[in-house]
């Protein structure tokens, strides 16, 4: 709940009343790596806010492979707008990559807090935009250089990601086989 609060209470822009209220209808949720929190076919219905562990978001290609776009790391808000906004079946979904612990909120209950809370819009609008951003910045090395490159820059930026993630999320992250990733540990581990 400290993580969470501290979140909330990102950019000063929430007062430490509507703080309180807020984090108080975040409801606590474990989850098991492997267990979903939102199916591909489900329409979106809540904020998730990562306390412990890490989400990945995936979504299928045509072949029905699946494709890791992004994960979510401890201290991150994670909603699926566009499937709330439009009421359908989200794209993408989420799932726990390893154990993790979340606090969710309803958007229903969001939206409600929105009338009340003037500053709650601001807030959402710039988490949502340092969501995007990090998205991006995350993603940003994934379409350039070969395999190991990416892996290498991976390892650099999220090396404790790299060791609790299942190997088969980061190939499909880097967009290569998993025969490819252990090659690539491989080699790098004889130097």
């Amino acid at each position: 709940m400290d993580r969470l609060k501290s979140a909330l209470a990102f950019g000063g822009i929430l007062s430490g009343n509507d703080i309180e209220t807020l984090a108080s209808h975040f409801r606590y949720r474990k989850v098991k790596a492997g267990a979903f929190v939102q199916e591909l076919h489900e329409v979106a219905t809540e904020i998730v806010f990562v306390d412990r562990g890490i989400l990945r978001i995936f979504a299928l290609d045509e072949d029905r492979n699946d494709i890791t776009k992004y994960f979510v790391r401890e201290n991150q808000f994670f909603a699926n707008l566009e499937s709330y906004y439009n009421k359908l079946p989200a794209s993408e979904a989420i799932q726990a990559a390893v154990n993790s612990e979340l606090y969710t909120i309803n958007f229903f209950t969001f939206e409600k807090f929105l009338q009340q809370m003037p500053n709650l819009f601001i807030f959402f609008k710039s988490i949502s935009e340092a969501t995007l951003l990090n998205k991006i910045k995350d993603n940003d090395f994934l379409n350039f250089g070969d395999a190991k490159t990416k892996y290498l820059e991976l390892l650099k930026r999220y090396p404790i990601l790299l060791q609790q993630v299942p190997q088969r999320y980061i190939a499909s992250y880097l967009k290569i086989t998993p025969q490819s990733l252990s090659r690539i540990r491989k080699e790098l581990s004889h130097h």
